[in-house]
């Protein structure tokens, strides 16, 4: 496999499933800390003991530790997002919270003491529950501003540490979880297609305005977009589901498009037309979106789908979808598709014409900790450095097809909370932290096998991959 020479190649995590510290230092609450099954059930009025995300694996406290990890393995690269109640408490607060704007000053440098490049998400799954509660979140046209101050300051202030940025984590995710993609408290099934369609232009719009202001405050800044990317194949050749790949494909290519074009696409004009659902927007926000289009198109990769008239339901995928039988499935029912990731890279750059970067991919299994022969303890993950092994092969291939991709950021390089089940026994990491679904444990950290593998890869370049 042969990668640039400048593949930024590290980890990603988030800072609601790994900080904790959730009240520490003048943090407000944000929306997963009264998430506490994730996605499987709504939320409680304040934040309870059961909620693993409120301690997570306290990297708040443990950061320098985990990213002298992150550095033995070679990274390039920390993908990691600000908890904007760390700097506006509320989310409308007139001024920032010191604390928390050192905190992260903090972590930057401690990323470039190891020569570890930070790529910093605005805004992931972690809108403040005052804007939640007092605003219904992003369905408000309100949240616009209360984004670009919190944009500003982060901007000015770390206009020197953080090169990358990334506006909205998984943008798309919108319009099928309001609360956990948007902070908007009223039940899913209660908003109107109007009501979600409206939330999604507030956030392209913010977006848009973010990038407008990292270029003019930081003229050396690269922006981009971030989707949750899932190829859709067809279930037959009929045209019927050849159809419904393609509709499939627009409601997911629509965020894409509005941050590279710049434009509301004909095909959306068309649904909103047919379904009766009326955008409001300003020629102002019009221009915005047209003139401030981003640098770079990055994306979560975990599975693909089927569409078509027949089949069956998709089970563990996040975005519905039909199973595709010649595919095998994870332990969450998430289907394992590796050429999916070339097909995903070729289609993206054939339709954007931008770089690209791989910011999530990984594989959720129930790691088991065993003594590691040496006095220590690991985990024998064979299951994840194959998965892995096999997805990297498909983005050598997509390189190789002519495809520019800026790197790879392995989701959940360490053991986090996840965002879905909000459970610690679905775990992603490199580094095994000792913490259970019933919250006990010592958060000691072990190594896995997989972290020596990736350590190799990254130090070889690729070269080490097995097609």
């Amino acid at each position: 496999m042969n990668f640039p020479n400048d593949f930024l190649w590290g980890g990603a995590v988030a800072a609601n499933q790994c900080e904790g510290a959730y009240s520490e230092d003048g943090k407000g609450l944000d929306i997963q800390d009264v998430m506490p099954k994730g996605i499987l059930s709504g939320p409680t009025a304040e934040p309870t003991s059961d909620n693993l995300k409120l301690e997570a694996i306290d990297f708040y406290h443990r950061y320098p530790e985990d990213i002298k990890l992150f550095a033995q393995m070679g990274f390039k690269v920390f993908r990691t997002s600000i908890a904007w109640s760390r700097i506006y408490p509320n989310g409308d607060d007139a001024e920032p919270n010191e604390k928390g704007l050192a905190f992260y000053d903090r972590l930057f440098d401690e990323c470039h003491k190891y020569g570890i490049e930070p790529l910093v998400t605005i805004s992931h799954y972690e809108t403040p529950l005052h804007l939640a509660k007092a605003y219904n979140g992003w369905a408000s046209h309100e949240l616009i501003g209360f984004y670009e101050r919190y944009v500003r300051t982060i901007f000015a202030r770390y206009k020197g540490k953080v090169k990358y940025w990334l506006t909205f984590n998984e943008i798309n995710s919108v319009l099928h979880q309001p609360l956990l993609s948007g902070g908007i408290m009223t039940p899913r099934e209660e908003l109107s297609l109007s009501d979600l369609y409206q939330a999604c232009h507030h956030e392209l719009v913010a977006s848009a305005l973010a990038t407008k202001l990292a270029h003019e405050i930081m003229p050396d800044a690269k922006v981009g977009c971030m989707v949750l990317a899932m190829p859709v194949y067809p279930l037959t050749p009929a045209p019927d589901d050849m159809i419904a790949v393609m509709q499939a494909d627009h409601f997911n290519d629509f965020f894409g498009d509005m941050h590279v074009r710049g434009r509301y696409p004909g095909y959306m004009k068309r649904y909103f037309r047919e379904n009766g659902i009326t955008i409001k927007m300003t020629p102002e926000e019009e221009r915005l979106l047209r003139e401030n289009t981003v640098d770079f198109v990055s994306f979560s990769y975990y599975v693909s789908i089927c569409e078509g008239r027949d089949g069956e339901a998709g089970g563990g995928n996040l975005l519905g979808g039909k199973k595709n039988p010649y595919l095998k499935t994870s332990e969450w029912g998430w289907q394992i598709d590796p050429q999916g990731l070339r097909y995903t890279l070729n289609r993206f750059y054939d339709r954007w014409q931008k770089p690209l970067f791989i910011v999530e991919n990984g594989l959720g299994a129930r790691d088991v900790l065993v003594d590691d022969g040496r006095g220590g303890k690991t985990v024998e993950d064979d299951y994840r450095i194959a998965y892995l092994n096999d997805h990297l092969v498909q983005v050598g291939e997509a390189i190789a097809d002519g495809v520019p991709v800026m790197g790879y950021t392995t989701w959940g390089c360490i053991d986090l909370v996840s965002a879905s089940t909000a459970q610690m026994s679905k775990r992603y990491g490199f580094i095994y932290v000792d913490r259970n679904d019933d919250g006990t444990g010592t958060l000691a950290r072990y190594p896995k096998k997989s972290f020596y593998w990736y350590r190799d890869v990254i130090a070889s370049n690729g070269a080490v991959l097995k097609a």
